[in-house]
């Protein structure tokens, strides 16, 4: 585990404990989102004939500072689910990436799209505190997790009738998945001990998944050459966030997105068809 993940738990651990102290586990029961009927986020990635996307509300990360200084959490996932978003996905870690439970619980009584909860997730507390706020869906980050924790976590997530994004960074991460209780497999193309951005490498550990497996390819994705090569392997999804938070209109980014990758996609199949037929 890198040393930023290393501090970002340590502080999700110690902000947890403070949480668990306002807010019980049984509390979470009156909240209104815990009601509310969840949004299918596996089938949302799957609807779709060419790569759906997952577009994130990000305000900032540890290592490009604050991302989008005009951050209207609410603005901008109304503007994706215009844009053609599949899912949205909402960071909720404050002391890092800025975000907020409030920010999920707000898009959520205003959009009609699949949200995922987006933290660092180690106790089944936050599988039921995202569900309270609104959420259909949690990642999982596997690095994160150690012994029975992943399976419990995934348990967890079962019970509160969420779907879960079970995220990779390598091969060993991989190895540890029991492909019984995951059906949402995602891989973060960015490398943790030097931050480079490999996208064959997320797609070389995706395809060995299961078949009937949602894969999801995350991290420097920013452009139809990318989708259209995921679309070409396979993959079913795109999680985008920064790229789409740096654009004037979210939306807009979204739309001229999915027009470039059929473009791109289209050169592929007649590359391929005039290759085929030499």
């Amino acid at each position: 585990m890198s040393n930023i993940l290393d501090q970002i738990v340590e502080k999700t651990a110690e902000d947890l404990a403070k949480r668990r102290r306002k807010v019980s586990f049984n509390d979470f029961n009156s909240f209104q989102g815990f009601e509310k009927e969840s949004i299918s986020f596996k089938g949302a990635l799957r609807d779709n004939e060419s790569v759906s996307i997952i577009s994130e509300v990000k305000k900032a990360s540890p290592s490009k500072g604050i991302i989008r200084p005009d951050f209207d959490p609410v603005d901008i996932a109304l503007r994706y689910e215009e844009g053609g978003a599949s899912a949205i996905s909402v960071l909720t870690d404050q002391p890092f990436f800025k975000g907020d439970l409030k920010y999920l619980e707000a898009i959520s009584n205003r959009v009609k799209l699949p949200l995922l909860r987006k933290d660092f997730i180690i106790d089944p507390y936050q599988m039921k505190e995202a569900k309270a706020y609104g959420a259909d869906a949690a990642l999982i980050i596997v690095a994160i997790t150690e012994g029975s924790q992943l399976n419990e976590l995934l348990h967890a997530a079962r019970e509160f009738e969420l779907d879960a994004l079970v995220e990779c960074y390598d091969q060993e991460d991989f190895n540890r998945i029991n492909f019984e209780l995951v059906d949402i497999l995602g891989v973060n193309n960015r490398d943790l001990k030097n931050f480079e951005v490999d996208v064959h490498r997320g797609i070389g550990i995706l395809q060995q998944a299961p078949e009937g497996t949602v894969l999801v390819s995350e991290s420097g994705l920013s452009s139809g050459k990318d989708l259209a090569l995921l679309q070409k392997e396979g993959i079913h999804s795109a999680l985008i966030g920064e790229y789409f938070m740096r654009q004037d209109d979210p939306g807009q980014a979204i739309k001229d997105l999915i027009e470039q990758t059929e473009e791109e996609f289209e050169r592929l199949q007649k590359e391929k068809e005039d290759v085929e037929h030499g």
